[in-house]
């Protein structure tokens, strides 16, 4: 084998490792794959929330994309249309990932450790990331991929049959499968469930709210700390995804946040400095904040995986400006991946990978110094 095709090889297995690390293997169950999922009437199961009707077309009102449409025309996160003059979501109860992982690869420390959440998502996606892992599912549509058949009655269902505590809307984006999201979510707080809100946090103050008073948890990815950047990297803005932190907390939602740093477009300290100085100073001290290794994929398969000095300086500076939960992860063998108290600095959860090995926390508290230890643990 020439070391060219030892190299795309490699790649190529990259890929594979990391595509089933997303959660994008098939659930088991092959009777719940739909074969109408294309088909031109079974899409418009429901009609969009937050639409509005304006001269130029109808307005989806979810995120800050704000598309105005014509009859027929396909919104930028692919999987809203006007139809017969109403705007629809193309995505609900058709999810073309299904997956039970465990809570910490969302990732989400301090919620429920050790627990199991039944993860959907459907294709689409509102921004267009360049680093995006997921791209498969995120920049189509839903009529586009191969479905199951999982109305939200249905997800509840599998979801208590997988002995999971949780459901979580990850994988793609959940604003862009919004109404889906928001029906699940009411049927699942009813049955006794946690719902699990992975996002990318580019959603209008408005939707975020209502869906604050169904979901539990929310990992947010605060992908750069300059507008520039975001444009560049993901296609949108920063301060939509500021309002919605600030927005999660305000309304008690237990939130996590993860920043993935890139080689060449995140990785400059001064930003990591300023963005953990903003957290600092707007009240996510108590935030655990996860630091994300990168590896080359999508469109960004030239540049090199993140060197863990860089890891470990982003870490160095988020303690330094007062926050007190950082983590990095995709570095296996990383301790930084374990909770310490902030008080005592005795570590109090280990893990290995997504498994914890040992977890001390009692009532919510180090058994060692009785310090509170911020979040949800039952």
């Amino acid at each position: 084998m020439s070391k060219k095709e030892c190299d795309l090889s490699k790649r190529d297995f990259l890929k594979k490792s990391l595509a089933l690390s997303a959660g994008l293997m098939c659930f088991p169950c092959q009777s719940m794959f739909s074969e109408t999922a294309s088909d031109e009437q079974s899409i418009y199961k429901r009609i969009a929330m937050f639409q509005e009707e304006t001269a130029r077309g109808i307005m989806c009102r979810i995120c800050p994309n704000e598309c105005v449409l014509k009859e027929g025309e396909l919104s930028k996160c692919n999987n809203r249309k006007v139809h017969d003059s109403k705007l629809y979501t193309l995505a609900f109860g058709n999810p073309c990932s299904v997956n039970v992982d465990p809570v910490e690869k969302k990732p989400l420390y301090h919620f429920l450790p050790g627990s199991k959440a039944f993860s959907i998502a459907t294709a689409g996606c509102n921004l267009v990331c360049l680093n995006c892992q997921n791209w498969t599912i995120s920049q189509t549509s839903p009529d586009k991929t191969r479905n199951y058949d999982m109305m939200p009655e249905k997800v509840v269902e599998e979801c208590i049959k997988n002995n999971c505590s949780s459901i979580a809307y990850t994988y793609s984006e959940p604003t862009s499968f919004y109404e889906y999201v928001f029906e699940t979510a009411t049927l699942a707080r009813s049955a006794g469930l946690k719902n699990i809100f992975k996002s990318n946090g580019y959603i209008n103050n408005e939707p975020l709210k209502k869906l604050c008073s169904v979901i539990d948890a929310a990992n947010i990815d605060l992908k750069a700390f300059s507008e520039s950047t975001y444009l560049k990297l993901t296609g949108g803005k920063l301060q939509p995804v500021l309002d919605s932190l600030k927005v999660l907390k305000d309304m008690g939602i237990w939130l996590e946040i993860t920043n993935l740093v890139i080689p060449d477009w995140t990785d400059n300290l001064d930003d990591i400095r300023n963005m953990c100085r903003w957290l600092s100073d707007n009240g996510f001290k108590n935030t655990p904040l996860h630091f994300s290794r990168f590896y080359p994929l999508h469109k960004l398969e030239q540049l090199p995986p993140t060197p863990v000095e860089i890891l470990n300086s982003a870490f160095r500076i988020a303690t330094e400006e007062g926050l007190k939960y950082v983590y990095t992860g995709n570095v296996p063998g990383n301790e930084i991946s374990n909770t310490k108290c902030p008080s005592c600095n005795s570590t109090i959860i280990v893990r290995q990978g997504y498994r914890i090995s040992t977890n001390t926390i009692t009532a919510g508290k180090c058994n060692k110094c009785g310090s509170t230890i911020e979040g949800v643990w039952k």
